[in-house]
């Protein structure tokens, strides 16, 4: 009888202190401008990798900022990270990435991260 009190402790202790997580990555065209650019030539190199994260925490469900706005401060971060008012620059293969983890739905963290590459055109 002893043993399995101190066993249903030990797995309700492992059950809380364990780490849950879960993420996703989608990878789309945020650029939906009318600007055209053919890569047909090698007359860009890439010259960067930059990235911006943002993070919100809820606590029963509650608290933190909306996904929307959580992916425009991580956007707004990777863009000045990126420094492109100084020569032809632009980014590409811009790619986000969502995680979620804690223990739902008393505690969740979520973290969004965007990240592009910086190509900067020769000629």
């Amino acid at each position: 009888m002893k043993k399995t009190g101190i066993y249903s402790v030990l797995l309700l202790l492992s059950a809380f202190l364990s780490s849950c997580g879960f993420g996703t990555s989608h990878i789309t065209n945020h650029n939906q401008n009318a600007t055209q650019v053919h890569l047909g030539q090698n007359n860009f190199k890439v010259i960067d990798q930059v990235s911006g994260s943002s993070e919100a925490t809820y606590i029963l469900a509650i608290g933190g900022i909306k996904k929307r706005q959580l992916y425009e401060n991580a956007y707004s971060t990777m863009m000045k990270k990126a420094n492109l008012l100084n020569g032809s620059k632009a980014i590409i293969n811009v790619m986000k990435e969502e995680h979620f983890s804690g223990f739902a739905p008393f505690f969740v963290r979520r973290t969004i991260t965007v990240s592009a590459q910086v190509v900067e055109f020769t000629r």
